[in-house]
């Protein structure tokens, strides 16, 4: 076989760089077409910032990153019909003098206890709220499956509620969690699990690290990270991450993920902190955490980071279980109920489930 021809059989832009998420035959065309109406179904232009470029700049891009981000969810969320969901809101005190606030959602006609699912949101620690309509109606979604949901609006390294960088999301979600815990009695709650997508997945990781290092880490019953984006290290792919490179412009970017690193940690003096970028794990950072489950999209450049922390678990002698999400993107089974609903629904049922067994 030719050296050309066997290239041509990698996957993604290993074997074809002018593929992208709309000509790769490995793509779900219903995910393609919601794409499309936002152009983002073919690789964009460059972002302007990366991991080189100034703390300044990359706080402006995100900024206007969130609220495109948030346009593009309005329009993937509209005319949906009301779950029947109690919401309300809680406002506690933060570590540093802030104020966090929670978004609280039950089912209704619920009886006895039930599961709770910390909710962190996606945006790479850096943007994005939990006040946005799609977070609200994910919440919503896992709430009428059976749980209470809590979405914590930490502090974010830019946009609206930056500038605040590592780790100061962090120990937001960590005392949004011990809150949660002190006062499962009056939640009517019977344990917690932390879950979230991207940064969420990141935090929700690393919230159970860090409770395991200060030692209350029975809290925390399981952890179920979707997407996780925890290696910090997209300016210089490593080898045996091979789907950053594979995957790379299928709606995201590694330069501009590179360039969402360096605004969490502007300095990165942290690129070996397990509870910064929690791939840097070692087996006895990971040793004693509770059970994970690893779910990552088949088409994102962070799949194989996922997939590697997974087996470090294990080789930890930690539970876990990872789940490859067919033909999706960066996120795609949570994009919208209306894109992919099966998808969408199989996500709901393995978290509200996983949250259960942990209990």
């Amino acid at each position: 076989m030719r050296e050309g021809d066997r290239m041509m059989e990698l996957p993604g832009r290993l074997g074809d760089p002018a593929l992208d998420i709309g000509t790769d035959p490995r793509s779900d065309p219903r995910l393609v077409e919601a794409l499309r109406a936002f152009g983002l179904h073919q690789r964009g232009e460059p972002a302007p910032v990366s991991a080189s470029s100034s703390h300044e700049d990359c706080l402006a891009f995100f900024a206007e990153m969130e609220r495109q981000y948030a346009m593009m969810s309005d329009v993937l969320h509209e005319g949906l019909t009301p779950l029947a969901v109690e919401r309300e809101q809680q406002i506690i005190a933060g570590p540093d003098g802030n104020e966090i606030q929670l978004f609280i959602h039950r089912p209704k006609n619920r009886s006895g206890t039930l599961p709770c699912i910390l909710h962190f949101h996606g945006g790479g620690m850096v943007f994005l709220k939990a006040a946005n309509v799609n977070y609200a109606r994910w919440r919503d979604e896992l709430a009428v499956r059976g749980a209470i949901v809590i979405g914590v609006e930490f502090r974010n390294g830019a946009g609206e509620l930056g500038n605040h960088p590592f780790p100061a999301g962090l120990n937001d979600c960590a005392t949004a969690l011990r809150w949660a815990y002190q006062n499962r009695q009056k939640l009517q709650i019977s344990n917690i699990i932390t879950s979230g997508e991207s940064g969420g997945g990141n935090l929700s990781i690393a919230v159970a690290i860090k409770a395991k290092s200060e030692g209350w880490s029975e809290e925390i019953s399981g952890v179920f990270a979707m997407c996780p984006y925890i290696s910090g290290q997209y300016a210089n792919p490593p080898g045996d991450l091979p789907s950053m490179i594979e995957n790379d412009g299928y709606t995201v970017q590694l330069s501009m993920m590179g360039a969402l690193a360096k605004t969490y940690d502007p300095q990165r003096e942290n690129l070996t902190n397990p509870i910064a970028w929690p791939f840097a794990s070692s087996e006895a950072d990971l040793k004693g955490l509770p059970p994970h489950f690893i779910s990552v999209n088949e088409l994102d450049p962070l799949r194989d980071e996922g997939i590697g922390f997974h087996r470090r678990l294990l080789k930890a002698d930690v539970s876990s279980v990872c789940h490859t999400v067919l033909g999706t993107c960066h996120g795609g089974d949570c994009i919208s109920p209306n894109v992919i609903p099966d998808v969408y629904q199989a996500t709901l049922r393995n978290i509200t489930g996983f949250a259960r067994a942990c209990a």
